[in-house]
């Protein structure tokens, strides 16, 4: 074998390495993270759960409250930490998705029934001046006309935390931020944080 064909195989060889590295699997942007509940298991979409504070001694898990006695209800936290609260379900922008990742648009439903006509899917509510979260979103239907009812679970040092920042339409304007819990009239409630003094609810994950 002469040089000439000697230096041509080595030049094929380097580009077949080059191409196949760059397509490779390693290559690729990684696969987002999946959510873990308190077991270590990944979150799965429509498996109840329950939503966990993890700092014990300020309320328990998440449940639902007619705080001005009217519809629909909104999202609180309860008052005793023994309480676990209300069932919920995670169903991610792409619903043929099995796993919850983190990062990921997703609707946050409770699974009991209410008193209320309308739906138990999470949505922010701004009309009362604050960013409260309440009830009566919709399932799915990503766009600017389901804008408020998209979360996600994003971590949060060693835990988790919820927030609200959609990825669900391009061209809308939307107000990020963490949730934390407010008090108002006695209800520890959900709704996004403003302030720097204010931090995230941090939280943890329980199969129902």
């Amino acid at each position: 074998m002469n040089i000439t064909t000697k230096l041509s195989l080595s030049f094929i060889l380097l580009s077949f390495y080059t191409i196949t590295s760059l397509f490779s699997p390693c290559s690729a942007a990684e696969a987002p993270e999946p959510v873990l509940d308190i077991t270590g298991k990944a979150l799965r979409t429509g498996i109840d759960y329950y939503i966990l504070p993890v700092i014990r001694g300020r309320g328990g898990g998440l449940t639902l409250a007619s705080i001005n006695e009217t519809c629909p209800l909104d999202v609180v936290q309860e008052q005793m930490e023994v309480k676990d609260g209300l069932p919920l379900t995670f169903t991610p922008v792409d619903p043929n998705k099995g796993v919850i990742s983190v990062s990921t648009d997703l609707n946050i439903k409770f699974s009991a029934a209410s008193i209320c006509v309308q739906s138990t899917v999470w949505k922010l509510d701004e009309s009362a001046g604050k960013y409260f979260v309440t009830t009566g979103g919709v399932d799915g239907n990503p766009g600017r006309e389901t804008i408020s009812n998209w979360f996600k679970i994003e971590k949060y040092e060693r835990d988790y935390k919820i927030v609200f920042c959609p990825t669900v339409c391009d061209y809308c304007r939307v107000r990020c931020g963490d949730v934390g819990i407010i008090i108002q009239d006695g209800y520890r409630r959900l709704a996004l944080i403003t302030t720097d003094d204010d931090v995230p609810f941090r939280v943890m994950f329980k199969k129902a």
